[in-house]
């Protein structure tokens, strides 16, 4: 079974996860955006029985959204970068993409929630820049 690794920003909090990938979506619904303070969250399922926290865990914390059935915000916090979450009744773990520290062997599939999508968000008619423009 492959394992994934990863960290937050801060490098305090680190994990892996043993399971098998299963999709990789990028989701624009009003809840990851808020969650990400970008256009889309861009998620990772994995069959996995969970998450093997490696250090950090007293500054993982968690919100969940009182309203919904499956959403929860798990973040550091030191700083504030997403965090795997593990759904046991589902026997899935929602991995933030860019929590990673390596290249994932799956690609994005497709855009979720596409119809809630911010007007700004996702623009491919847009100049790029591989770093700060001058």
């Amino acid at each position: 079974m492959p394992t994934l690794s990863g960290s937050c920003l801060c490098g305090q909090v680190t994990y892996t996860i043993e399971g098998q990938t299963t999709a990789f979506y990028h989701c624009h619904c009003l809840r990851c955006r808020k969650a990400t303070g970008s256009g889309h969250a861009s998620n990772i399922l994995i069959k996995s029985t969970g998450i093997n926290w490696l250090k950090g865990t007293g500054l993982i914390k968690s919100y969940k959204v009182p309203a919904a059935k499956r959403f929860t915000n798990v973040f550091c916090s030191e700083c504030g970068s997403p965090l795997p979450r593990h759904f046991p009744q589902m026997g899935m773990v929602i991995l933030p993409a860019g929590s990673l520290d390596h290249e994932p062997s799956i690609s994005p599939e497709a855009r979720i929630f596409y119809g809630s999508r911010a007007d700004w968000s996702c623009d491919d008619d847009i100049t790029t820049f591989n770093e700060y423009p001058e």
